[in-house]
């Protein structure tokens, strides 16, 4: 075994998108502690001491499978990344000397409030691929409890106060293991199990909560693996003999993807959030804003929508809170209009990759003409949602008819099951471009079917996804 002390250069492109997992959700606009969303905090890749988590639903390991194919003497390289919660409380200074807890202390620029913050944590290590067989290895680490302070000083430079962080040791460990699998190629199931083990049990006759035991919980918990020689083989897009090994995968709590690149596969990052292959931060990003289920537009011109007093609040929230009231501040107005949008599908169509050049002119029916509308309703179309009928089972069904819903579960959602064996009114018989008809119905004894019929928002379903009612 050995540990690497600087971070391994084929990890460099998935870190970007591992620093996005690992900060996902640390701090949410408006990026302030008051703030209800940033009270429940931690949500992705928790891994909790083992005393606590089972009796409260959650885990305290992580299991990652994947396929690799070593070649040679291959290496493989492993980062363990995650957040160490350390629960900061502050303290005024007092005018006899000696200082005190408070819920807040106001200066000038900010205003400092009790806070977890997260520091973090990386576990580097690599390991000869030949070395994994059989049990494999198991590597424990550690991290030890800690007190820290932090003295604040005011406009004036006198001590308006302290910060004080108190962080609790956790234990974790590490077990890894490489099985050859039986077939015509060289490939191998790896397994990497990441596990909190920190001996932290709860008071007898406590009733610990969700925050005695973060300060001891791994959080946003996260693997990079890498192949000095060799490749792994992708989860979601395995070749064709490969599907059967990648379906007995055994993955808990994580979700390995190929992340070296495009075109490369010689790194997987393993996330508590479901990616896909080759995942990346996109180009127009202009930093973190920590909250990638919305978009950066928006986060940006909120914030800087914030009050003076709110940006001080988040200011003093957390030193990564006011990186993005600074980012949100300056942001000069071409890049706020990169960040309105893009289209990634669009490529370049000039230059020698041309199409080639049409040589015979179509029949004159098919040449598209720009002042003809590709769809013209006052043409020969006929359609006529009020009186089209469309034949079930042999009987005409068309506006009035009461049908049995039976949704077909090959493109049903979860709204649509719940309507299944209810009666409803067909409104309209519509036909798509594409040829297809939809039945626009409203549910029998619903309240709200006069209102739905007047705004003319109906639920639509497919002639195989109802059935005649015999009194209809």
């Amino acid at each position: 075994m050995t540990t690497t002390t600087t971070a391994d250069a084929r990890f460099d492109a998935a870190r970007q998108v591992a620093d996005a997992v690992l900060l996902e959700g640390y701090v949410l606009y408006p990026y302030r502690a008051s703030a209800a969303k940033n009270r429940m905090r931690w949500q992705f890749g928790v891994l909790v001491p083992p005393a606590w988590g089972p009796a409260h639903g959650e885990h305290a390991f992580q299991r990652t499978e994947i396929l690799m194919e070593p070649k040679g003497d291959a290496t493989l390289a492993l980062e363990l990344r995650f957040l160490h919660a350390q629960r900061r409380t502050v303290q005024q200074a007092l005018d006899g000397g000696g200082f005190a807890d408070v819920d807040e202390l106001h200066l000038a620029d900010r205003v400092l409030v009790p806070w977890d913050e997260g520091t973090e944590e990386h576990v580097e290590l690599s390991f000869p691929v030949s070395g994994l067989a059989g049990d494999g290895i198991c590597a424990p680490f550690a991290r030890p409890a800690r007190d820290d302070i932090e003295t604040v000083l005011d406009a004036d430079g006198r001590t308006a106060g302290r910060l004080v962080r108190r962080t609790e040791g956790i234990e974790g460990v590490l077990r890894l293991r490489a099985a050859e699998l039986d077939g015509a190629y060289r490939v191998f199931r790896l397994t990497a199990v990441v596990e909190n083990t920190s001996p932290w049990t709860p008071a007898a006759g406590s009733d610990a909560d969700r925050e005695a035991a973060l300060p001891r919980s791994l959080v946003a918990a996260h693997l990079l693996l890498g192949l000095d020689s060799g490749c792994f083989l992708s989860m979601t897009d395995p070749p064709e003999w490969a599907r059967e090994a990648v379906a007995a995968c055994e993955n808990r709590h994580t979700w390995p993807v190929l992340a070296g690149g495009a075109g490369r596969a010689d790194v997987v990052l393993s996330s508590p959030i479901i990616l896909e292959d080759h995942p990346a931060i996109a180009p127009e990003s202009a930093g973190a804003m920590y909250d990638a289920t919305e978009i950066d537009e928006i986060l940006a011109l909120r914030t800087a929508a914030l009050t003076d007093r709110e940006k001080r609040e988040a200011r003093g929230t957390d030193a990564r809170a006011a990186a993005v009231i600074d980012l949100a501040d300056s942001l000069p107005p071409e890049v706020l209009e990169r960040l309105h949008g893009a289209v990634r599908s669009l490529r370049e169509v000039t230059g020698p990759d041309d199409p080639e050049q049409i040589s015979e002119v179509p029949d004159e029916e098919a040449v598209f003409r720009p002042d003809t509308p590709w769809w013209d309703p006052a043409g020969a179309d006929t359609a006529d949602p009020a009186r089209d009928r469309v034949t079930i089972d042999g009987a005409p069904v068309g506006p009035g008819s009461r049908v049995l819903l039976r949704p077909g579960p090959r493109r049903t959602d979860a709204q649509d099951l719940f309507l299944h064996g209810r009666a409803a009114q067909v409104e309209a018989v519509l036909h798509d471009v594409d040829g297809g008809v939809h039945l626009a119905v409203t549910v029998e004894d619903d309240p709200g079917a006069d209102i739905r019929r007047e705004q003319g928002r109906f639920l639509y379903f497919q002639p195989d996804e109802v059935t005649l009612l015999e009194d209809a």
